[in-house]
Formats: structure tokens, C-alpha cells, sequence
């Protein structure tokens, strides 16, 4: 597998467009704090890093509207392995004129572009969802 995160990204959209209550991921480091980001922001109910001795396995419980209608309408992978996205902390604008989120990894760790505009910070861009 050559992008774990995507990979990861592509799981959870295909999750919630099929209605399943939770999905499992291979488990990192990265993709326990992107989902620790997608939780405070609201987009997923909770998640869990099951260890089994091994990699691990990170399952993500996703959350649905009243209509029963995913919470992540629009996934997008931003900085890819062939070509990464950097962006200084003046650069980093809203996303979907503020109703997404940019998920962005930086030195302080990893942050939506709300927080890292608050911090005054940059990084990679990750990848943005509404």
C-alpha cells in the first residue's frame, strides 16, 4: 500500500455511503491522531486502537445525521506520497468557506486549519472534508 491515509480516508467514505455502524483500519500513529481530529471535529461518534500484538487495528464508529445521512459528505486527499503540500500559516484558508475542515500535520502535531491558524502555525495539508 502506497498512501496509508487515503487509504484510510477511502474506507470511511465507503463505510458511511453503505450505512455500516463502525469501520476497521490498519493502525498508525498518523491515523489514531487523524481520527482523534475527525472525532473533536464532530465528523465520527468515537474510535478505538484494538492491539493485537501486531500492527493493531484502529475501528472507527461513524456518525450519522437524523436522516441517516453520513456526517462526511466530501473526502480529499491533499498532500499525496508523489507530491506533498506544504502551507505557511498565512496560506491556510478556510474550507468550504468555513463549514469543512482541513486536517493539517505540523510540527505541534496534527490539527485541523482552524487551530493552526489560531496557533499561527503551518504544515502539510493532509487532506479536506465537509
Amino acid at each position: 500500500m502506497s498512501d496509508p491515509i487515503a487509504d484510510m480516508l477511502t474506507r470511511i467514505r465507503n463505510a458511511g455511503k453503505a450505512k455500516h455502524n463502525s469501520v476497521d483500519i490498519p493502525g498508525s500513529k498518523i491515523k489514531i491522531e487523524i481520527a482523534k481530529v475527525l472525532k473533536e471535529s464532530g465528523y465520527v461518534r468515537n474510535y478505538k486502537f484494538i492491539n493485537d500484538g501486531k500492527q493493531g487495528t484502529l475501528r472507527v464508529y461513524l456518525k450519522y445525521t437524523g436522516a441517516q445521512k453520513h456526517t462526511i459528505i466530501n473526502v480529499e486527499r491533499i498532500s499525496k506520497p508523489s507530491r506533498r503540500t506544504y502551507l505557511n500559516a498565512r496560506s491556510v484558508k478556510p474550507v468550504y468557506s468555513g463549514l469543512g475542515i482541513a486536517i493539517m500535520s505540523t510540527s505541534k502535531g496534527v490539527m485541523t486549519d482552524k487551530v493552526a491558524r489560531e496557533k499561527n502555525i503551518g504544515g502539510e495539508v493532509l487532506c479536506t472534508l465537509w
